[in-house]
């Protein structure tokens, strides 16, 4: 997961990068496609954080059900 944590955060960078440049330019950020298709990619890198976390959490309950933990 740190490995998915990092990627995360250098693809939220590039979006904060593109959002300031089409914002220091005049263009509004729903006009700009670039920082669009950035901004799609974070939102499944969140996903995909999400739902990685959730099977964490998923596993270490079933573990301490069958007393594992």
């Amino acid at each position: 997961m740190v490995d998915l944590h990092h990627k995360f955060e250098e693809e939220k960078r590039k979006l904060n990068e593109l959002g300031q440049k089409s914002l220091e330019r005049g263009i509004p950020l729903f006009q700009n496609e670039a920082v669009q298709a950035q901004s799609r990619k974070v939102d499944e890198l969140i996903n995909r954080l999400h739902q990685k976390k959730k099977g964490e959490a998923n596993d270490s309950r079933l573990c301490e059900k069958r007393g594992e933990v």
